[in-house]
């Protein structure tokens, strides 16, 4: 699964792209920042099981922030935002949350799945699959399986596939959902396959040419 290391150097990228004019050293830093504070759900699950990648990996945590930015900025007769960030602090808002959405929990929910709707509704969906073009089948999909039966066609259970009461995620703080045997190997992940390494590098390379940049513009 993508470590933070992996999330954080995505969030980066994604920073360094949407930042714009606004790019300083503050501001990538915060985007890469907040999107870390999501795998604080591992330690939360320590205490409450089957509550990591479901805690903080679900929609929620950037659709209400981002309804509340959007009336802020929008509707608001004064924005609370703008009026004491400008649109350094709008900016920099609305692409923390582009960040967390598409560098972790989105990133998540295609490497074994997350609780997308939790606790609105507790099902991990896990997203897990290919896109291809075949001559025999056209194009083909595998992230989202369907299956039929006598009620009709649903999600299969590769899809959605457990809730927080069955469902558990080994990490190097909480390797097993009981109490870990003393001799139990605690692994933290930093890359789990190439891909995620090169993805890592380029993004933290990027956020470091730009921040380099930034600064002998303004010298």
């Amino acid at each position: 699964m993508p470590s933070t290391v992996v999330h954080v150097g995505l969030a980066g990228l994604v920073g360094a792209a949407l930042l714009g004019d606004r790019f300083d050293t503050r501001a990538i830093l915060f985007v890469m920042a907040v999107t870390a504070i999501i795998d604080l759900d591992t330690l939360i699950g320590i205490y409450f099981p089957g509550t990591h990648r479901a805690a903080l990996h679900n929609i929620w945590v950037v659709v209400i922030p981002g309804v509340l930015l959007y009336w802020d900025a929008n509707v608001r007769d004064r924005s609370f935002v703008r009026s004491r960030w400008g649109d350094y602090g709008y900016r920099a808002g609305w692409v923390t949350l582009v960040a967390v959405l598409f560098a972790h929990i989105l990133l998540d929910a295609f490497y074994n799945g997350v609780n997308l709707f939790w606790p609105v509704y507790d099902r991990f969906f896990d997203l897990s699959g290919a896109l291809m073009v075949t001559d025999q089948r056209g194009l083909v999909q595998t992230f989202v399986e369907l299956e039929s039966g006598s009620g009709g066609t649903s999600l299969s259970e590769s899809t959605a596939r457990g809730t927080t009461a069955d469902t558990h995620y080994s990490t190097g703080f909480d390797p097993t959902r009981e109490e870990p045997p003393e001799d139990v190997e605690r692994i933290f992940p930093i890359a789990s396959s190439g891909e995620l390494f090169v993805v890592s590098v380029i993004g933290y390379l990027t956020v470091g040419y730009r921040i380099y940049e930034s600064r002998r513009r303004s010298e």
